[in-house]
């Protein structure tokens, strides 16, 4: 299975404008520039779009994991931060720090805990990331 992405840049790294698309066209020319990475302005960027996919990723992941211990999740929610910062050769994402709160009927605490924690390392995103993947996973009444 391959999935395909699409990035245009026009221009030098500051005042050059850029757009992303995806293959599934769910982004179509989505903006993104300097400003909108590394500043506030309207706009996506790749550390965005990362910790969506990241997040996305981990949330079916971890449902697999409960359903196969035999507690399918009423509601797994994760959001992720992706840190950018300044290296001194430039930029590195350092830190993706995931926060999960899920409701799993009949779950007990210790063994949400360990699927989760499991789920961080196996996840095919997590997989390919050199960054240092934090979690913060909670199971909710």
């Amino acid at each position: 299975m391959k999935r395909k992405a699409a990035a245009v840049w026009s221009g030098g790294l500051k005042e050059g404008t850029g757009t992303i698309s995806t293959g599934t066209g769910i982004l179509h020319d989505a903006p993104y520039g300097f400003r909108s990475r590394f500043e506030d302005a309207p706009g996506t960027n790749p550390e965005e779009l990362l910790g969506a996919a990241h997040a996305g990723c981990y949330s079916m992941a971890l449902a697999l994991g409960l359903e196969q211990a035999g507690h399918p999740a009423n509601r797994i929610e994760t959001r992720a931060v992706v840190s950018l910062d300044n290296d001194g050769d430039g930029f590195s994402i350092t830190t993706i720090d995931l926060t999960c709160r899920a409701k799993v009927p009949g779950m007990d605490a210790a063994t949400f805990d360990r699927i989760a924690r499991a789920t961080k390392e196996g996840c095919p995103v997590s997989k390919v990331l050199k960054a240092t993947i934090n979690l913060d996973a909670t199971l909710e009444d």
